[in-house]
């Protein structure tokens, strides 16, 4: 029979620097696959799942990245706090042997917390490439702790690392600041209560002026023993001649070195960088943009040439005889109408989603997840940086804005990084109204492709020139705050892509979209029905007239679009695929289809981290705007196309 403490689940906490694969590591170890990339900030909130090793049952924690204690993003506070609260039974620091030492640093950090550590050494395949060595036992020795060489691309080094798991202990990092820092230290440790965690390393980071480290003294012990220990400091300061942080530091990076020089051997002569030479060319300032039409390019014509082939094959061999079958049984009336009518559950609804806008969505997933791997994202971010700083955009806010062509939900959450709240809104704003994401790229690219080149060149122009515009007036109309930040992006090297990987992040991506929308196409068919059979669409038209045909010059059947794109945008954009297929549309009308859906109303799950972040009565602001500019911004363009065509 087991004992209580073996029965108990005991925690697992992934830590590391941003990008290097603790995601990954997090979905060989439970089998629960998470959202990775060759790109920082994919992962932005904690994710928790259950693990079995033998009789122990263990909760693990994957968690954003984490550059050291002394804290520099709203997620880093998020790390150290659950770090120092949850107060994990183990920890599991993932380290990209290719950037050791950038990680060291954090090693040194999580040593000091006493708790059982494994280091799980990844991508240890790709140093020798690069002419490196890494030798793990002599780095197990000098910290004191397991380390695991891990592969986690192809998940090898996972029956090794939950090894490691059962035998993780504390190692060892002994640095000294000297006689001064050392005593003051010993006053601050003192002062705090015997049953509060890490008191030693609370000190350390007061003692380097760590704002967000007050907050938590504050609010855990109180205002009165806060001041106590910062008049303390005080005094060791007054004592110190000279810098303390730099007294602190400079012991770490002495320490870094030394274990870095012990367990590193390089070639002389470097091998050939090729991947640095692609991503140089990627950020160019002028070999950049020709390599991102040609990204543009190959996209689109994946989706127009593949895809739409795709679709229009399963609809031919599944729909098809689907549709007679029912036609055999149900002659026309309420149930024919209700399966398989213009607004059937059936047609409009499953198959909708499944032949017209599943395939579309796989073909441009698989190259997109593609160039994530590859690590393009991160060097388009740098490539754009110029452009947002007319923005009033910092470095910071690149990332977010480059990750909305991904998933807007996603890249509105990570606006939390921006410590400055006007660009926090600004980043916001452009997320949801100037970024098409990636569902919105790849049916606008089959939607427009249907009327030829023309008609996506000027699309996307339109959506550039609405981004670059919106930008510059919110930059102009919000006022400037005085204090600034440095960014630093971090530069992933590019590498070449696990086609494993790519299959099984495509895959999940379109399992994600059928598990969260596929419901959503059945009830909004469903619901068009009933509001079709009851006469509330038709008045609803009748009412909608002058702005849809009048000032938008699109056909009724628009309305329909419309609200279908209130649940789901990509269920609009199925439906305008099979107005276009029914001879609905024409090229002028095509443009303007996918410029209203793609900028008046951003989906549910954005609207939600748009609250989140910014608050109700700005998001609803925000979302107003949004909606009386995307609908002008629509009529002027049917006015300029039909003063030009």
């Amino acid at each position: 029979m087991m004992s209580n403490q073996e029965q108990s689940v005991k925690k697992i906490m992934i830590i590391g620097v941003p990008n290097t694969g603790k995601s990954l590591i997090f979905s060989n170890l439970t089998g629960k696959f998470t959202e990775v990339a060759n790109s920082p900030l994919t992962t932005t909130q904690i994710k928790i799942a259950p693990l079995v090793i033998g009789d122990q049952q263990y909760d693990v924690f994957d968690t954003p990245g984490l550059h050291s204690f002394y804290i520099h993003s709203e997620e880093e506070i998020l790390v150290r706090r659950a770090l120092f609260s949850e107060k994990p039974d183990i920890i599991i620091q993932c380290i990209d042997a290719n950037r050791l030492k950038q990680s060291l640093g954090l090693t040194s950090d999580l040593l000091t917390l006493d708790l059982p550590l494994v280091i799980c050494l990844n991508a240890i395949d790709e140093t020798a490439r690069k002419g490196m060595w890494i030798d793990s036992v002599a780095l197990s020795r000098l910290l004191g702790v397991p380390v695991i060489e891990s592969m986690a691309l192809q998940a090898k080094g996972t029956n090794e690392l939950k090894t490691a798991i059962l035998r993780a202990r504390t190692g060892k990092c002994v640095i000294s600041y000297g006689d001064i820092i050392e005593d003051g230290l010993f006053q601050l440790v003192s002062k705090l209560p015997s049953d509060i965690e890490y008191r030693r390393t609370i000190a350390l980071l007061m003692l380097m002026n760590d704002s967000h480290i007050d907050l938590d003294v504050a609010e855990q012990l109180g205002d009165a023993v806060l001041a106590d220990l910062k008049s303390e400091i005080v005094k060791i300061k007054q004592h110190f001649r000279g810098n303390v942080i730099l007294a602190i530091e400079n012991p770490h990076n002495r320490w870094i070195n030394h274990i870095y020089e012990r367990v590193v051997k390089k070639q002389k002569l470097p091998p050939a960088q090729a991947a640095q030479t692609i991503a140089g060319l990627c950020r160019h300032p002028i070999w950049g943009l020709p390599i991102l039409f040609l990204v543009i390019y190959i996209l689109y014509f994946l989706v127009v040439n593949v895809a739409n082939v795709i679709s229009e094959l399963m609809s031919s061999f599944i729909w098809n005889p689907v549709q007679k079958v029912i036609n055999d049984i149900f002659p026309i009336g309420f149930w024919h109408d209700m399966l398989i009518g213009d607004y059937g559950v059936l047609s409009l609804g499953i198959a909708n989603a499944l032949l017209t806008v599943l395939p579309i969505l796989g073909v441009f997933f698989l190259l997109f997840n593609t160039l994530e791997e590859v690590g393009y994202i991160p060097n388009l971010s740098v490539l754009t940086k110029r452009l947002l700083a007319k923005f009033g955009l910092s470095g910071g806010a690149i990332m977010p804005l480059v990750l909305g062509f991904g998933c807007k939900t996603m890249a509105t959450l990570t606006t939390k990084i921006l410590r400055s709240d006007r660009e926090r809104y600004i980043a916001i704003f452009l997320i949801a109204f100037a970024i098409p994401c990636a569902p919105q790229i790849g049916l606008s690219m089959s939607i427009l492709g249907r009327m030829g080149v023309g008609a996506f060149v000027i699309a996307f122009s339109v959506r550039a020139v609405i981004g670059i515009t919106s930008g510059l007036i919110l930059n102009l109309i919000l006022k400037e705050e005085e204090e600034k930040f440095v960014f630093i992006q971090e530069l992933p090297d590019m590498k070449w892509p696990s086609p494993r990987l790519v299959l099984r992040k495509t895959y999940y991506r379109l399992y994600w979209f059928l598990r969260e929308s596929l419901m959503v196409f059945l009830y909004s068919a469903l619901a068009l029905f009933l509001l079709q059979k009851f006469g509330i669409l038709e008045a609803m038209k009748h009412a909608l007239r002058p702005v849809i045909e009048g000032f938008l010059g699109l056909p009724l059947a628009m309305v329909d679009v419309i609200i279908l794109c209130f649940a789901r945008s990509e269920a609009g954009a199925g439906l305008i695929i099979n107005l276009i297929q029914k001879g609905q549309l024409d090229y002028k009308q095509c443009i303007i289809a996918v410029i209203i859906t793609t900028t008046f109303a951003p989906c549910f799950a954005n609207i939600i981290a748009m609250i989140k972040e910014v608050g109700g009565k700005r998001a609803a602001a925000m979302l107003c705007t949004i909606t009386l500019s995307a609908f002008s911004i629509a009529g002027a363009l049917n006015w300029t196309i039909g003063k030009l065509l």
